[in-house]
């Protein structure tokens, strides 16, 4: 899959940068769309295409069941936050549904202090992680994949990053809930959802934060980013606007800081894995660098590269991050 995957990025324009105080977005756009057709979670979940409920009335924190009743795919992105049942959650890893399917998807919890029924199905809650967290779990997710096979995170990492953010934005939380870090600074993001708007065939956008890649995400159809467009933003913004080492943005370099991040990410060690759907789980692993890549009848779905902001732990440090995530899946 690192033809299909190196092609893309190769051919990718950037757009103009867009700037609001710290934070740089690159809009990325592509010579020409995919060819294979799917829905977003946002799409099926107003025609009522798909259900997503706990696995049985008891639960289980790492998974969810979907039940897609459409007769096309759905693609559920990696960090994508699904709202309601026993607690909120977001998905793993990115997952091209099957038509007329139930799967079983890996999640993690993203509100801590709840474990009771809100509905009895998920509904979207309209964001995605916020980009640090997001980049841990992708690096941990990778390694439990190299690990044992399955796309399982560190739970305790996930709590982790969601209760810095809350402290950085001074957000109050009766349940330690991610959307209520989002709803608290809420002011702030409407600010950025006027300043970066997408733009004409814009399949994705590269996010720097104080001069420095952050991450970026894109996928195969102009018309499904133009739905994932505002989640994606705030992910990025939302943390980017928190980070009080972050210095000013630096226009004039954007373009070519951009492009080294790229450059970085084509150099960066491949790893292929089963999907749980549709396609091929590409897992990718540079300094200080983890990412991801859905690739589909050689189109890539979607992908997600994001700068690590702290070392590679040891491998003592890493057996006893999987026994922390052990205990604490209910």
């Amino acid at each position: 899959m690192q033809n299909a995957v190196k092609n893309r990025l190769q051919s990718l324009q950037l757009g103009a940068a867009q700037i609001y105080k710290n934070v740089v977005l690159l809009p990325i756009v592509a010579p020409a769309d995919g060819t294979f057709q799917y829905r977003t979670l946002g799409e099926a979940l107003a025609l009522q295409d798909i259900v997503i409920t706990e696995v049985s009335a008891a639960g289980s924190v790492p998974e969810l069941t979907v039940i897609n009743r459409g007769n096309g795919s759905v693609l559920l992105i990696d960090g994508e936050e699904l709202a309601g049942a026993k607690q909120n959650r977001v998905l793993n890893t990115s997952i091209l549904l099957k038509e007329n399917s139930e799967t079983r998807i890996p999640v993690s919890c993203t509100e801590q202090g709840r474990w009771s029924y809100a509905s009895m199905a998920f509904s979207e809650s309209g964001h995605v992680m916020a980009y640090k967290s997001r980049s841990r779990k992708t690096r941990s997710v990778h390694r439990s994949l190299e690990a044992c096979g399955a796309p399982k995170s560190d739970q305790g990492e996930v709590w982790d990053g969601i209760n810095e953010l809350q402290a950085k934005a001074c957000a109050s939380s009766p349940t330690s809930a991610m959307s209520d870090v989002y709803r608290a600074r809420e002011e702030d993001l409407r600010q950025c959802d006027r300043i970066f708007q997408a733009v004409p065939g814009q399949i994705g956008l590269l996010a720097l934060i104080g001069g420095r890649p952050a991450g970026m995400d894109m996928v195969s159809l102009a018309s499904a980013y133009t739905r994932l467009h505002l989640k994606l933003v705030r992910s990025y913004t939302l943390e980017g606007l928190l980070d009080p080492k972050a210095e000013p943005a630096k226009p004039d370099a954007a373009a070519a800081t951009a492009r080294e991040f790229l450059d970085e990410i084509l150099a960066s060690d491949e790893r292929e894995f089963r999907s749980i759907g549709y396609g091929t789980d590409c897992r990718y692993k540079g300094n200080a660098l983890a990412g991801a890549a859905l690739v589909h009848k050689d189109e890539v779905i979607h992908a997600a590269f994001f700068r690590l902001d702290d070392a590679e732990p040891s491998q003592p440090e890493r057996m006893a991050s999987y026994r922390s995530r052990r205990r604490f899946v209910r």
